[in-house]
């Protein structure tokens, strides 16, 4: 007798696919953990593999979530770049990376950083100012994304 399936919250994040994003009639099976230890999925539709983490923030990173969130609480902190890379053992660029996707996707992150990593509202704000702070380059787009974040926080 075969296993029955289990039910999982994945659906298929292929565009081209007939099930792209939808519950029912979704056939998705588990293929597995990728190099970082996400879970991987495979639509039986169209053939097309995903991990759990794409169109996230955490999407195509090396960094475990563990490691991002040591990184995010030394930030809090008010530890430079340089200094939070040489405690944890991580390159600055990929501190500097991802302070960028902080600022791209900075609502998510914000959802991600109070709920999943149980951080408070004000310890997420000071990772939003320092962000804001230490990427001189950003775009008019990630600025007032970074301010409306800021805001919610507030009035949460």
């Amino acid at each position: 007798m075969a296993r029955p399936k289990t039910h999982n919250k994945a659906v298929c994040q292929n565009n081209n696919c007939s099930f792209y994003r939808k519950e029912t009639g979704k056939d998705i099976t588990k293929q597995g953990k990728n190099y970082a230890g996400h879970q991987r999925f495979l639509c039986k539709h169209c053939n097309k593999s995903f991990a759990e983490t794409k169109g996230t923030p955490l999407y195509q990173k090396k960094l475990s979530e563990r490691k991002i969130k040591e990184i995010c609480k030394e930030l809090v902190q008010k530890k430079g770049i340089r200094a939070t890379g040489r405690a944890l053992h991580v390159n600055r660029n990929t501190i500097c990376n991802l302070l960028e996707d902080l600022a791209n996707h900075t609502m998510q992150m914000t959802n991600y950083l109070v709920h999943d990593l149980d951080l408070k509202a004000y310890e997420v704000d000071e990772i939003l100012t320092f962000v804001k702070k230490n990427k001189k380059n950003l775009s008019q787009k990630q600025i007032s994304s970074l301010n409306q974040a800021r805001q919610q926080l507030q009035h949460a």
